[in-house]
């Protein structure tokens, strides 16, 4: 069970029937007809203040996953909810709602992204869970999409999968997803607080761009491999919006009173040529950052935004640096009280976003904080000669774990939270660097 894309009057809660969920055959080991669930929710985790209740129908052709979307709720207020079929009770679940509009209060969060299965255990998330936000954010890579490797390097591979094959159809993303769905730390973090997730490539293909694969198949063939994988996508988190057959819409505002806007763009689906965001989403992006009034305007998406020079290489094509025409677009839009948040590189780092990059003393425009994975594991970063040809840089972690972050009418904070290791339950959890924003700048708070 989870909740998510709450708002200040409600919230969806969802929950999938899956008594077998890898089941070869038969989706979560289901029988091929609806079901009836029961929802509860609660002003407190013993069910005493029952605020609302009801039935929901779990359709097959679904997977048999439930969307309950909740409405008629308090704002900034906190809830607990539960699912039960048959005399089977779920886990209590904790939710909460977005603030009144008109709030000023601190708005606490979290920020994650790539959680691969299979290079360790999701002990950050089971951290993250215990800091009980207000609202979680997943930057992509919920899922990998790879099959079993056949020469796993040694020590990398920690957690085996059953599948030795990619996956490329909608049973075997049902599948992935149930087989991520099972961990226990995952489970953790979706009951401690509601989500709102968007999607990178992980979750349909490793570096595909708009409806081009990247691996030589027909662009015919890949959007049937699309929408199967935008599918298993909706049925296995609390979305409030429904694939449309190869498409699935990402990109939405959520605002968090008076405090923060988090708008939140995809940076993989529309994609092409030259062009980030298409051109649909880039107006409704302009229109969204002229008009915010909130303190902090948040834009979170997936991949790297600000510029990268690498000593022996070109920058990467995959990031914005890729598509710089969008960003200084972007940019040019960029007012008062910018952040952006990022994931998918598997490091942590923080920049200034500046009007020209290579000149310190140039217009701060913002700042990105990149949010380092779960688990997945980086590709060697040799920061001691990367960031002094990034002057704009300041910050570079390379260990697993999350972002804290709290928001307010005076401050924006973030910390770095990180785990040692992955390879084994249990590792403690510290605090690599802390910033806040000042002058649209990063200051470090930790030193």
């Amino acid at each position: 069970m989870a909740s998510g894309e709450p708002l200040p009057d409600g919230v969806i809660l969802w929950t999938r029937l899956a008594p077998e969920p890898l089941h070869p055959t038969r989706p979560g080991g289901m029988p091929n007809q609806a079901m009836a669930v029961q929802w509860q929710l609660a002003e407190d985790e013993a069910f005493a203040r029952g605020v609302q209740s009801g039935t929901a129908s779990a359709q097959p052709d679904w997977a048999h996953s439930v969307h309950v979307r909740v409405t008629g709720l308090r704002p900034g207020a906190e809830y607990f909810y539960r699912f039960s079929i048959d005399g089977h009770t779920s886990q209590v679940g904790r939710t909460k709602t977005a603030p009144d509009p008109a709030s000023t209060a601190p708005v606490r969060f979290g920020v994650v992204s790539c959680q691969r299965y299979e290079h360790g255990f999701f002990t950050a998330l089971r951290h993250l869970a215990d800091e009980r936000p207000d609202v979680i954010l997943h930057l992509g890579d919920y899922i990998y999409e790879y099959g079993k490797p056949a020469h796993p390097k040694a020590g990398r591979y920690v957690r085996p999968l059953e599948s030795e094959a990619e996956c490329r159809t909608l049973g075997d993303y049902r599948n992935r997803y149930a087989r991520y769905r099972m961990d226990a730390d995952l489970q953790a973090a979706h009951a401690a607080a509601p989500w709102i997730a968007m999607p990178d490539d992980h979750e349909v293909r490793d570096n595909y761009s708009g409806a081009l694969p990247g691996d030589g198949t027909s662009p015919a063939a890949f959007l049937k491999r699309r929408a199967a994988a935008f599918k298993a996508y909706y049925e296995h988190l609390p979305l409030r919006v429904r694939p449309s057959g190869s498409s699935l819409q990402n990109h939405r505002w959520r605002p968090y009173g008076r405090v923060v806007d988090f708008v939140l763009v995809d940076a993989r689906q529309h994609r092409e040529g030259r062009d980030m965001l298409g051109p649909e989403q880039e107006q409704w992006l302009a229109a969204r950052l002229k008009g915010a009034t909130a303190r902090w305007k948040v834009l979170a998406q997936a991949v790297f935004f600000a510029p990268r020079k690498f000593p022996l290489e070109p920058p990467s094509t995959d990031a914005w640096d890729g598509f710089p025409e969008s960003r200084a677009r972007v940019l040019a839009e960029a007012p008062d009280g910018l952040v952006v948040l990022s994931g998918d590189v598997h490091n942590g780092w923080a920049c200034d976003l500046r009007a020209d990059w290579a000149d310190p003393a140039s217009k701060a425009l913002g700042v990105e904080f990149v949010g380092t994975s779960v688990t997945s594991m980086p590709a060697m970063t040799d920061a001691s000669a990367i960031l002094p040809l990034n002057p704009h840089i300041a910050f570079f972690d390379n260990r697993r774990g999350y972002l804290s972050c709290t928001a307010s009418m005076e401050d924006f904070q973030t910390d770095y939270r990180v785990v040692d290791f992955v390879d084994r339950p249990g590792a403690p959890v510290s605090t690599a660097a802390g910033f806040r924003v000042k002058g649209n700048k990063l200051q470090r708070t930790d030193l």
